[in-house]
């Protein structure tokens, strides 16, 4: 690592201590969210727990607009900036295996040229395995989307995408959590529980119950209405691609099925709700208040954003016009941009996912039993 990069690092880390410090001794945003009744299990903030609290913060906002000392104050406190740029920087400290961490910097660039290169090598495999007639050629009944491109090429792509994708992000979480101190908490079924809990109804996205100051200091719900979209449509669509799975290998029958068949309608509705979530979610960015964001991040949250929308519309397209000559196109470019999605899960945003659930698995422990 350079002597340039450690630097900014510490920087970050210094920081974050010291807003950490005053709110500590004011404590007048306690009731806000997660992160203050955490706080205040700690006399001191180590790198361990400035990293778990980072990871803990639902950046809500509501801190940064009741702080009697935000700028222009000349403590110039921005609690949630400090902790966004902190959280990122451990998404990059944390990544597993090692090289990832350099795809964090313009990350959105690197997402992106992931996900066309995927796209442009299926068309090619498609074009060279089938020609050019089948590939605009309309093809209908079962198996029609192994007449684009073969079915163990597709198998072994993207079980082996998904496979890395899985070690990785474990492998990250476990790194974060030995740089966050963790210890027995991760072991502690209770605390799954509560996490678990938290994390379905998004409870820390109410801010302190009347929803976030977002995108400015008024009090809404819609970023979490947009989180809710996002995070059932994916739910929704994990279960309709099980369920694909099991109708195609354990009851020999392939795709395409009917549109009111159950991996359809599960698809169709989670795609829906995917494509008004994160819709939602790139037009917030657009429109917030960048005062207490941090600005090096905002690439990234929105190239996540924006690809988990191209996902879903590009299912939803395909659907369509399964049964019409743009089908091995639409399935190319499908099928593309969901490889693009495995293959920079773990070196892009998706990795809050993990980490934000195992700083709630931490604070469920240490509300329940208190900071040991």
């Amino acid at each position: 690592m350079s002597e340039v990069k450690m630097k900014q690092q510490a920087a970050v880390m210094e920081e974050a201590n010291r807003v950490m410090g005053i709110c500590n001794a004011c404590r007048y945003c306690e009731g806000l969210c997660a992160v203050f009744p955490a706080m205040e299990l700690h006399r001191t903030f180590t790198p361990g727990v400035l990293n778990y609290l980072a990871n803990l913060c639902h950046n809500c906002r509501g801190c940064y607009y009741a702080c009697q000392y935000a700028p222009p104050h000349e403590f110039k406190l921005n609690f949630p900036q400090a902790m966004c740029t902190l959280r990122a920087q451990t998404y990059e400290q944390a990544a597993k295996p090692a090289f990832l961490r350099k795809f964090f910097p313009n990350n959105a660039f690197f997402v992106f040229s992931v996900s066309f290169v995927a796209t442009v090598l299926l068309t090619l495999l498609a074009l060279q395995w089938g020609g050019t007639a089948n590939f605009f050629t309309a093809h209908t009944g079962p198996g029609n989307f192994y007449k684009i491109l073969p079915y163990g090429a597709m198998l072994t792509v993207f079980g082996l995408a998904g496979l890395f994708a899985l070690v990785a992000l474990w492998m990250g979480v476990c790194a974060l959590w030995k740089m966050t101190d963790g210890k027995r908490q991760w072991l502690d079924l209770a605390a799954h529980r509560k996490a678990i809990h938290d994390v379905l109804i998004l409870k820390y996205l109410d801010g302190g119950g009347d929803g976030c100051n977002y995108p400015n200091e008024k009090f809404s719900m819609i970023r979490r209405w947009f989180h809710h979209a996002v995070f059932y449509g994916f739910l929704l669509c994990l279960a309709s691609t099980t369920l694909a799975f099991f109708y195609d290998h354990g009851l020999d029958l392939p795709a395409p099925y009917s549109p009111l068949s159950l991996p359809v309608l599960l698809g169709t509705v989670g795609g829906l709700g995917i494509v008004c979530g994160t819709g939602g979610m790139l037009w917030l960015k657009l429109v917030m208040d960048t005062r207490p964001a941090d600005t090096d991040s905002t690439g990234m949250d929105m190239a996540f954003s924006m690809l988990l929308f191209l996902v879903s519309i590009s299912g939803l397209l395909l659907l369509l016009f399964r049964s019409t000559e743009f089908m091995g196109l639409l399935l190319c470019l499908h099928l593309g941009l969901v490889l693009g999605l495995f293959l920079t899960m773990p070196c892009g945003k998706f990795v809050h996912v993990v980490f934000r659930y195992a700083a709630l698995v931490r604070n469920a422990y240490e509300q329940r039993v208190g900071h040991a």
